[in-house]
């Protein structure tokens, strides 16, 4: 497909942090090399210092997702003229309002642009207090508008609705940060700036801070170990709170407060916001990787994505199972490509992270386990699925 234009509409876009922004310019770029125009219509703030792939206009133009983003969105899409309008959806990322979930209705008169809804999760939107069904209902608007609809992992295809799974694509996500570490980097030598012993364990954890994450029971564990003579310390890799996720700030304030509980301030180490570079150094520079989700690890996460395409041996949680009649997916094996532990369970985590501080066999088949696993989330071969999508559903006409 290398005809009508394509039309990637997300509320984040780089250099504002957002795993959906990320998701947003990666699988843009990788259009962009495969021939497409795309276009991304995104919030208004700063232009991305690194530039723009080829083949691809940013256009930040959107100042508010409610109501006053249909006649922003409107006026672009008349002025390019996709045969693809392809909305990244994450309730979070739009402050939970609804206006995004009707755009695709507002829009319908448009003869030859077909819609894709791509769903990074299946959250409800806030809309109104007691909205209750009518949150549902904003979701299943937003699938029965769309002629598309892409889910990034088994779990949210299986909990479509039949008639939208018939209209569905599973296609994954990829790692959201590059093995990519700045010119001259030095591994020694960015340790020892940071005041990192050759022999300190360092433990690497990659995302926001958000209740979801499990970073209490990191702490929990960290307790454990430097409480039994371990020499570890935890770098907190990236951005903190983000802005898609307003409750991400109370779970920045609970980190606080379980580090200072436990004395644990020397331990504990931020890298705070930084560019995709100097995260890959930070991902280089540590010896493991810990992400303890709650709800069990998922290949829609792009922290946990990018860990296991730097080679870091990773402990995550157990992830949900896969529903029966679900599309193959590439899956995380306990001992092959990671270490699996129960959610929430903080002397398992600290087992876990004692075995690979004195197995460094393992620790070296888990980074190459992980290192093959996301070999398999190769961004122009979800580009090509995209493509492959977007020729089945369009008109004739509009390719």
């Amino acid at each position: 497909m290398t005809g009508a234009p394509i039309a990637l509409i997300s509320a984040e876009y780089p250099p504002a942090p957002g795993g959906v922004g990320d998701y947003t310019a990666c699988l843009a770029a990788a259009l962009g090399r495969a021939g497409c125009a795309v276009h991304v219509l995104t919030s208004q703030g700063a232009a991305d210092r690194a530039g723009t792939a080829p083949g691809v206009t940013v256009h930040r133009a959107i100042t508010d997702w409610r109501w006053p983003c249909w006649g922003q969105i409107r006026d672009l899409l008349l002025t390019i003229r996709p045969g693809i309008a392809d909305i990244q959806y994450q309730t979070g990322a739009y402050r939970l309002h609804g206006a995004i979930n009707l755009l695709p209705w507002r829009e319908r008169g448009h003869p030859d642009l077909t819609w894709v809804t791509t769903f990074h999760d299946l959250r409800e939107p806030y809309l109104f207090p007691k909205a209750g069904s009518v949150r549902r209902w904003a979701n299943e608007a937003l699938m029965r508008a769309s002629q598309g609809i892409v889910v990034t992992n088994p779990q949210d295809e299986a909990a479509l609705p039949a008639w939208a799974r018939v209209r569905a694509a599973g296609i994954p996500i990829g790692a959201n940060i590059a093995p990519q570490p700045p010119a001259g980097w030095d591994r020694a030598a960015w340790r020892t700036d940071r005041g990192i012993a050759p022999t300190t364990t360092l433990v690497a954890y990659f995302g926001f801070f958000n209740a979801s994450k499990g970073l209490e029971t990191l702490i929990a564990a960290l307790a454990r170990l430097r409480g039994g003579g371990a020499d570890i310390m935890l770098l907190l890799v990236g951005g903190g709170t983000g802005a898609s996720d307003p409750t991400n700030a109370q779970a920045a304030a609970a980190l606080r407060r379980a580090v200072a509980e436990r004395h644990l301030e020397a331990a504990v180490h931020g890298t705070g916001y930084v560019t995709p570079e100097e995260v890959s150094a930070a991902l280089l520079s540590a010896d493991m990787a810990t992400l303890p989700f709650l709800d069990g690890a998922s290949l829609r996460r792009g922290s946990l994505l990018a860990v296991l395409a730097h080679g870091l041996p990773v402990i995550t949680t157990t992830p949900p199972p896969v529903p029966p009649g679900a599309t193959p997916w590439p899956t995380l094996r306990d001992g092959e490509n990671a270490l699996l532990v129960p959610p929430g369970d903080a002397d398992a985590l600290a087992i876990a992270m004692q075995r690979l501080m004195h197995d460094p066999a393992l620790s070296a088949r888990l980074g190459a386990g992980g290192r093959a696993l996301a070999a398999a989330f190769d961004w122009d071969r979800i580009a090509a699925q995209h493509q492959a999508l977007f020729d089945r559903i369009m008109p004739a006409r509009s390719r």
